[in-house]
């Protein structure tokens, strides 16, 4: 029951279908259409998919590239490239393959659970058109969001709250590395949702999928994250409220 509450769905880092085929099915069961208020999306939904790509061994592909890029010491974009590679090698390979098979949009998808949707660009999405952040405001709350890969280092909380000032916002959703954080700072709040398939980063192949949800419609805020282990849905609860001290500086 969503009377009296303004729910914002956080998530992103979808990497479909290069590192992920879908959300898990338990969570599209959840993500139902009339519950939502906003959609917040961190970036890299990536492309549609015209073949099917073979998740476990592409997966597998990754893990044997992963000490060979650290070794190098390589980032998480070449990485993305010998991903290409391989998909394009998969797909020569495999002759059998439907060629009407078409994925879904994750963006027309997402449309279908809430019209009001707000996407930051991603470093592996091929629309040009999401900003690199943004800003909302819902309620007495102002929210910036940005995908995290311009923050560096990467997921660093210095370097997050430099960001969360300069966008002079209450809340800093960011993404990029897959793992859900989320802590208050100065007079704020820094969120990352995780990846909501579970696709590997370019550190880990160990990633539980995993999505936020916030009820910003009063202070406190209530952060609920929903988080897939072991083919069950764990949700844990956490309370932010609000002082009066600003962001800025």
């Amino acid at each position: 029951e969503t009377f009296g509450m303004v729910l914002v769905l956080a998530l992103g880092d979808l990497h479909i279908p290069h590192r992920a085929p879908d959300l898990p099915p338990k969570f599209k069961s959840m993500l139902v259409p009339g519950k939502i208020q906003h959609i917040i999306c961190t970036g890299n939904l990536c492309i549609k998919s015209s073949v099917p790509i073979n998740i476990p061994l592409m997966a597998i592909f990754h893990a044997m590239l992963l000490p060979v890029c650290f070794f190098m010491g390589t980032d998480g974009l070449v990485m993305h490239y010998f991903e290409v590679a391989f998909a394009e090698l998969w797909m020569d390979l495999k002759a059998d393959y439907s060629t009407d098979y078409l994925l879904q949009e994750v963006h027309d998808y997402l449309k279908t659970i809430c019209s009001d949707l707000q996407i930051t660009q991603g470093e592996y999405d091929e629309e040009t058109h999401y900003p690199e952040t943004k800003t909302l405001t819902i309620g007495q709350f102002k929210l910036g969001v940005c995908h995290g890969h311009q923050v560096i280092p990467w997921g660093d909380l210095d370097s997050l709250a430099m960001l969360q000032r300069q966008l002079d916002v209450d809340i800093l959703v960011t993404g990029h590395t897959h793992q859900f954080t989320a802590y208050k700072h100065e007079a704020g709040v820094v969120i990352n949702p995780g990846s909501a398939t579970g696709a590997y980063s370019s550190v880990t192949c160990d990633v539980n999928p995993s999505f936020v949800l916030m009820d910003i419609d009063a202070t406190p805020v209530v952060v609920y994250v929903y988080e897939l282990v072991d083919g069950e849905v764990k949700v844990d609860k956490i309370d932010f409220k609000k002082t009066t001290a600003t962001t800025a500086h």
